[in-house]
């Protein structure tokens, strides 16, 4: 795939419509802030406990509508009191026009899809190109969820999904949760088909870790790009699973935050959620320092740094395809590069125009 094709503004574009976690579902009973792809938002219930999620500028005189309330239906401005509807837009009442009096036709705000999984909220600023997934390796299991508390990290948000995907910064970065972890990474079967990939790892309990006192454990590794990663724990039948899923959201190209979750089998006899809840986030504070140390902040997709790799890399790698892949049938399909070629073959036809504009004088 082209470098020109991955640069932060051609990655932007297609983000669009990819959907992102915008809130933890347990938050928006009162109207929450968020931005996504420097695009500023909020997001609520509805009187119908419905999500619902909308820009967050009042299109009258641009108050803040995550400073409002819910009336009904509706997301109400602090400044004057205009009302959206949650699920159109439209601008259903405003407070200082008398009665029969008339609604502009353009007082109107943008409304996104919505669709709560995880225990959080997703939505998508374009139109979607991938549905959001049901990963098949939960299908069956009766999971208790529990959502952690997001991580705002001043990196991109692809550079903190590939350190989800990464093994061998275990022993370096995550000594004081994880103990003395052989530095070693074992030949990996990874595997990939489109936006998907796959790993299975094996995880050898270490003595005195609160990580792995329960015992061994497969890991298996399963990613959607560009931002979705998750980890099922199968700690043999007599412990049972337990699942960790991240999907890091876009602030903008360099910052994210880092919304997380892990859950439970109803069979699992390894600990209590909250407990694998406190074990995890303990993982997670000490990835924040390292990811906000990165240089360049996000992963060079267009070639921005030089880079040298190793075999226990190519889960990262495939990470790294499968975003390549992903950006690219977004490209297709929401016809992004035929934009961008239209817009070549006009520069191109004006410089040829004003060439021989220039050889008449």
């Amino acid at each position: 795939m082209k470098h020109d094709a991955l640069t932060p503004e051609k990655l932007r574009e297609a983000y669009q419509h990819v959907w992102f976690v915008v809130a933890r579902s347990c938050d928006i009973d009162t109207p929450q802030s968020a931005t996504l792809l420097d695009h500023n938002l909020v997001v609520f219930r509805d009187s119908t406990g419905a999500a619902r999620v909308t820009d967050r500028r009042c299109i009258h005189r641009g108050g803040n509508l995550a400073d409002g309330k819910v009336v009904g239906d509706a997301i109400a401005c602090p400044y004057h009191g205009w009302q959206f509807d949650a699920q159109t837009g439209q601008c259903s009442a405003i407070p200082s026009l008398p009665e029969g009096g008339r609604i502009p036709p353009r007082a109107a705000i943008k409304s996104y899809p919505v669709i709560e999984r995880f225990e959080h909220v997703w939505t998508c600023l374009g139109d979607p190109v991938f549905d959001l997934p049901d990963p098949p390796e939960i299908e069956g299991l009766d999971l208790e969820w529990r959502p952690a508390e997001p991580i705002h990290a001043e990196c991109g948000f692809m550079a903190a999904t590939e350190n989800f995907r990464d093994m061998a910064h275990f022993p370096f970065v995550h000594e004081p949760s994880m103990g003395d972890v052989n530095p070693v990474v074992s030949d990996l079967d990874v595997k990939r088909e489109g936006r998907e990939v796959w790993a299975s790892y094996f995880y050898e309990q270490v003595k005195d870790s609160d990580f792995s006192d329960v015992g061994d454990a497969w890991m298996h590794y399963h990613s959607y790009a560009p931002g979705i990663a998750t980890i099922l724990y199968d700690f043999g039948r007599d412990i049972g699973k337990r699942y960790l899923v991240d999907f890091p959201s876009p602030v903008s190209y360099d910052k994210c935050i880092i919304f997380w979750a892990v859950a439970t089998d109803k069979d699992f006899r390894g600990g209590t959620v909250d407990e694998i809840l406190e074990i995890e986030t303990k993982v997670f504070s000490e990835d924040t320092p390292v990811l906000e140390g990165l240089e360049p902040k996000e992963v060079p997709l267009a070639g921005q740094a030089v880079e040298v790799s190793a075999p226990a890399d190519i889960y990262t790698l495939n990470y790294r395809r499968a975003t390549q892949f992903a950006v690219r049938t977004i490209q297709e399909e929401r016809g992004l590069n035929n934009a961008t070629a239209a817009n070549g073959v006009a520069a191109v036809n004006g410089q040829a125009n004003a060439a021989a504009a220039s050889s008449a004088q």
